[in-house]
């Protein structure tokens, strides 16, 4: 079983590291990482490294009535994934405004890089469906992870 691990900051200011392994339903018909599915592991990435800081995503929606949604994304295939590969997603923010961050993540097999993604999360309020401000308490961790 794959577990969620904080790491420290580095020069490179890593705040996340999350393992993947590629399984078959992963792959396309020549066992390469289909190239949708690098969105997927950023995305499962970003919620376990908002359940590691203590924030998880179904409480938001039930008792805060927040959600983190992508407002755009932007991504770079640089070498492929495949089958069977131990990858990891490295997780970085990048920048924090008000209401929405800005995650720069990484995905490697080892130390090669194979897809870096820029993703713009928004915080929404869910009965307005419109951009509210980042809760006090997590704007103070985030902002404790950015100066790492």
């Amino acid at each position: 079983m794959h577990t969620a691990s904080p790491t420290a900051a580095s020069s490179d200011r890593v705040i996340f590291s999350l393992p993947i392994r590629v399984y078959y339903e992963d792959t396309d018909a020549a066992g390469v990482v289909y190239y949708a599915n690098y969105l997927r592991f950023c995305e499962r990435a970003r919620t376990e490294w908002l359940r590691s800081a203590g924030f998880e995503q179904q409480r938001l929606l039930s008792e805060r009535r927040i959600a983190f949604v992508v407002r755009s994304v932007g991504g770079d295939y640089l070498s492929p994934g495949l089958l069977d590969d131990a990858l990891h997603v490295a997780s970085t923010i990048e920048s924090l405004g008000g209401a929405s961050l800005v995650f720069v993540q990484n995905v490697m097999r080892g130390p090669e890089l194979l897809f870096r993604g820029r993703f713009v999360i928004a915080c929404v309020n869910l009965d307005k469906k419109r951009p509210t401000p980042i809760p006090a308490d997590m704007r103070a961790k985030l902002e404790e992870l950015v100066q790492a």
